[in-house]
C-alpha cells in the first residue's frame, strides 16, 4: 500500500464502497464500523434496494446514475456474483402528480425514452394492478433492484483482499484534525491518519458536531406480504414499482426468495428519532401505513404480513445528498446520501469520496451536494 492513510468511518453502503475504491487504488485504508458488517441499525441493511436511472426527485442525478450502473457492473465482475437485477421499474400515479411528471421531466432533460402507459394499457400488460382511469405509468426498462447486504459484503471482501484494514465492533468517539491529518479516537484506540471519510449515516452529526448539520433522522418500516399467487409476482413477470396515491408514495418489488412481496411507504409516518434509541418493533399502525394502498391498487398482493424491518433515513432540508470536504479541514470528507434514495448511488459516491480524499477534487459534478448550501 502506498500514498496517504485514509480512515473510513462507517461501513454501510457508502463507506464500504469508499473503502473498496481506496484499497483498489493501492491507498492504505482503514474502515471502522461500530457494529458488524451488514448490521440492522442503520440505512443499508435488508436484501434489496431499488435502482433507476431517471429520478422524479432530481433530474440532475442521471449522469451520476449512468456512472453508478457501470460501477455496479464492475463490482459484480470483481465479486463474481449477481447483484443487479433488471426488472424494469414502473412509476405510477395521477397524470399530473409529482412522480409521473417528475420522471418524465428527468427523462426528457437527459434524452431518455421511457415507455408511457395509460391505466388500461398498464393493466393489460400488468394485470396485477387496479388503477383509476386518470392514472399514468412510466416504465424505465433499465430499472430494477440491487442485492443490498450482499453488495456491502462484496465491497468489504474486495477491500480486504486489496489490503484494507477492517475494524468492526469499534465506535468512533471523536474525529480531530491533527496538523494536516486527522486523529480518529475510538472506544479502543487512537488512529493517526492523513485523512478521513465520514460515512456514518444517522450518526453523522455525532462524529462532526462542529458542523451543526441540519439533519433529521427518521424511522422507516418495510414489510413483506404473501401474494395470492406467487407466480404472478415473480421476477420476470412483475417489475419494481413506485406508486403515488392518496395514501402517499409506496414502492414495491417482485418476490425475492421466500420473503414475499416487499412493500414500503416512502417517509413512512415521518417520525423523527435518534439512531441509538428508536423503536425497532413493527406495530399494527406501521403495518397499516405500509399496507394501505394494496387492497385498492394491488389486491393480489394484499396477503398476510410475512415479515418486517425498520431502517433509518437521514434527511437534509432539501432532501438530497451531502458530499463535500469539511470547510477549513479539507482532509476530512463528509458523505451522507442517506435520504431514502441513496443506496443505488453508493459506488459512484464511493468513487467521489475516494477522489476527494486522495486528490482533493473529483471529475463528477457535486455542486448540488456541497456543504456551503447550509451556510447562514
Amino acid at each position: 500500500m502506498s500514498g496517504p492513510h485514509v480512515v473510513v468511518i462507517g461501513l454501510g453502503a457508502t463507506g464500504s464502497a469508499a473503502l473498496c475504491q481506496l484499497a483498489r487504488r493501492g491507498v492504505r485504508a482503514t474502515g471502522i464500523e461500530q457494529f458488524d458488517i451488514g448490521h440492522h441499525r442503520g440505512s443499508s441493511h435488508g436484501p434489496t434496494r431499488i435502482i433507476r436511472l431517471a429520478h422524479f426527485e432530481n433530474a440532475s442525478y442521471v449522469p451520476l446514475m449512468r456512472r453508478a450502473y457501470a460501477l455496479w457492473g464492475e463490482l459484480e465482475r470483481l465479486a463474481g456474483q449477481k447483484l443487479l437485477h433488471i426488472t424494469g421499474i414502473l412509476e405510477i400515479g395521477p397524470q399530473h402528480g409529482e412522480i409521473v411528471t417528475g420522471t418524465l421531466a428527468a427523462a426528457k432533460q437527459n434524452n431518455l425514452q421511457p415507455e408511457i402507459f395509460d391505466a388500461d394499457a398498464l393493466m393489460h400488460r400488468y394485470p396485477q394492478f387496479r388503477l383509476p382511469p386518470d392514472y399514468k405509468a412510466v416504465l424505465q426498462p433499465e430499472g430494477g433492484y440491487l442485492e443490498a447486504e450482499r453488495a456491502i459484503a462484496a465491497n468489504v471482501r474486495i477491500a480486504r483482499a486489496a489490503g484494507a484494514n477492517v475494524r468492526t465492533g469499534e465506535k468512533v468517539v471523536a474525529l480531530e484534525p491533527s496538523g494536516a491529518g486527522v486523529r480518529v479516537r475510538t472506544d479502543r484506540a487512537a488512529i493517526e491518519a492523513d485523512g478521513a471519510i465520514v460515512a456514518a449515516g444517522p450518526w453523522l452529526r455525532g462524529v462532526v458536531p462542529e458542523l451543526r448539520l441540519p439533519l433529521r433522522v427518521t424511522r422507516q418500516v418495510v414489510g413483506w406480504f404473501e401474494p395470492s399467487d406467487a407466480a404472478e409476482f415473480a421476477e420476470g413477470r412483475f417489475p419494481v414499482f413506485i406508486l403515488e396515491s392518496r395514501y402517499g408514495a409506496h414502492y414495491g418489488f417482485p418476490g425475492y426468495g421466500n420473503l414475499g412481496i416487499k412493500i414500503a411507504k416512502h417517509g413512512h409516518r415521518d417520525e423523527t428519532v435518534t439512531a441509538d434509541n428508536y423503536d425497532v418493533t413493527v406495530s399494527a399502525r406501521d403495518e397499516a401505513a405500509i399496507r394501505s394502498p394494496l387492497a385498492e391498487y394491488l389486491p393480489a398482493a394484499n396477503g398476510r404480513l410475512l415479515g418486517a424491518q425498520t431502517c433509518l433515513y437521514t434527511m437534509t432540508p432539501d432532501d438530497t445528498f451531502i458530499v463535500d470536504r469539511m470547510p477549513g479541514y479539507p482532509q476530512i470528507v463528509i458523505a451522507s446520501p442517506c435520504c431514502g434514495h441513496g443506496f443505488k448511488f453508493s459506488p459512484v459516491i464511493g468513487e467521489i469520496t475516494a477522489d476527494l480524499a486522495t486528490r482533493g477534487v473529483t471529475d463528477h459534478d457535486i455542486a448540488p451536494f456541497r456543504l456551503q448550501r447550509f451556510a447562514p
